[in-house]
Parts: C-alpha cells; structure tokens; sequence
C-alpha cells in the first residue's frame, strides 16, 4: 500500500500543470531574451562612439552616431532617401518576381524529369561561372541604364538558388505518398496542389530567405555599374564627395531593407507551416 501510494504522488507531481513560480521564470526569460537585441545594439553604438573618440578619426574616415543620425534627419527631412529607395526598392520587387517565376517553373520540371535536368543543367551551371559583377555592363549595354536592367540583375542573382530549392523541394516528395495519391485516382492538379507544394514549400521558403537578402546584393550591383538614382547610386555620390556619414545611411538602409524582407518570409513560414506544428 505504502508504495502504490508513493507511485501515485509521483504521478500526480509529473502530470500536476507547471506552478507560478515556473510560469513566472519562463516569462522573464522570455522577456530577457527580447531585450537582447535592444541592447546589443546600444552596445554597439557605444562601442563605436568609444572608437571614434579614442582614434580622433576624422568624419570622413569614420563618423560618430551622432553625425549620422544628424546625416539621416537630412536626407529624411528633405526627401532623398525616400525618392532613393523607392527606386531601389522597385528594382528589387521586379527582380524578385522574375526570378522567382522563372526559378521555380523551371525548378518545377527539372525535378520531375531526370532527362531534362541532364540536358539543362551544364548550361545553368556554366552561366553560374560569370561573375554577377562582370555580367551587369552587359546588362545594361543590352537593356539600358533604367530600372529594368537592375531587375534582371536581381533575377540573376536570386535564379540559382531558388532553381536548386525547388529541383530539391519537388524531389523531397514522398514516393509512397505519390503512389498512394495515384491509387487514388487524384488528377496531376490534385497531386501538385494537396502534395508536391506542401512538401516542397519547407525547402521553397528556405531558399526564398537566402533569395531575399540577395536580391538586395543584385540591386546594389546594377546601380554600382550604370545608375542616375538608387541607394547604390547615392553610395557612389558620396563615396565621390567624401561625405561617409550618407554612406553610412545608405548602407543601414539596404541593410533594414534586407532584414524586412527575411523577416516577412518568416512570417510567410509560421502562416504557411502551421500545420507541421
């Protein structure tokens, strides 16, 4: 008797739910871990207010917080880094969906046929041997220096990564689930629609967050070579009039534009992937 009773408060400890001092940890840890970045960021500044001061650097060699803060308030004030990353930004949605269209389509059927893939991909591979940087002046010989050029950069960019996540994503498909939709007598659409895509959308999304970040790398790369606006073309005017503090916003722009588009693809994974949880 005197064991069963102990076996049963045993069993009722472990099933008992988590008590308040346990929910109370839990949420300051939680809570700890959101001000992680906050103040690793003022870390950082300080970090670089501490640099500046000590080495005596000059502001063109590399100004302090404040300077840039005060360059960020001008060029807000007045417009100019909006007009700017408006144009950057078109450049990088236009190469986005080109290249994800044409990735994944062609992903699509490379990865359903073994033939295909070995018929196409020693040219897919070769063109990944040029440089993105030595294939942009051609780019915009071809296409000019407007907005359309610099999309084709992005799509260039982001096509082989995306092209090997879906040739990946489609093949990670189940081959029983495959032969049990078939004995099922479901249609090509049914198939692709209720098993391919939810299958293959973990990798797809996967590949999207790299695809995102260097679409960003692609813009910049068009407006180095031939541009009369953009954050890459304001990198160069500032570079050219020694002005680092605009540089420096520049950057943390295409940077912000970078982490806004990862983490709207997160977002799209924790809609899209619920029902792996």
């Amino acid at each position: 008797m005197i064991a069963q009773k102990r076996q049963e408060t045993a069993q009722a400890h472990v099933l008992s739910p988590p008590s308040q001092a346990a929910h109370r940890t839990g949420f300051f840890h939680q809570r700890g871990e959101y001000l992680l970045l906050p103040l690793a960021l003022l870390l950082f500044l300080g970090l670089w207010e501490l640099v500046v001061r000590v080495g005596g650097y000059p502001p063109f060699i590399l100004p302090s917080p404040g300077r840039v803060y005060a360059k960020l308030a001008s060029v807000v004030s007045d417009g100019l880094l909006w007009w700017h990353t408006r144009i950057t930004l078109a450049e990088i949605f236009g190469g986005l969906a080109l290249g994800l269209t044409t990735a994944t389509v062609l992903g699509y059927l490379l990865g359903k046929s073994r033939t295909l893939e070995r018929i196409v991909s020693p040219y897919i591979v070769t063109s990944q041997s040029v440089p993105i940087v030595a294939l942009a002046p051609l780019l915009v010989i071809w296409f000019g220096a407007g907005q359309l050029s610099k999309a084709l950069v992005c799509a260039l960019t982001i096509f082989f990564p995306m092209l090997v996540n879906t040739m990946v994503g489609i093949r990670a498909v189940e081959p029983d689930l495959l032969d049990l939709m078939r004995s099922l007598r479901a249609t090509h659409w049914q198939i692709f629609t209720l098993l391919e895509v939810p299958s293959a959308l973990p990798v797809l999304l996967g590949g999207l967050k790299v695809g995102v970040t260097l679409s960003v790398i692609g813009a910049v790369v068009g407006e180095f070579v031939a541009a009369d606006r953009g954050l890459g073309f304001l990198i160069n005017v500032a570079r050219g009039n020694f002005d680092t503090p605009l540089m420096f916003v520049a950057l943390f722009t295409l940077v912000n534009i970078a982490l806004a588009l990862y983490l709207l693809v997160v977002l799209a994974e924790s809609l899209f992937l619920q029902w792996r949880r």
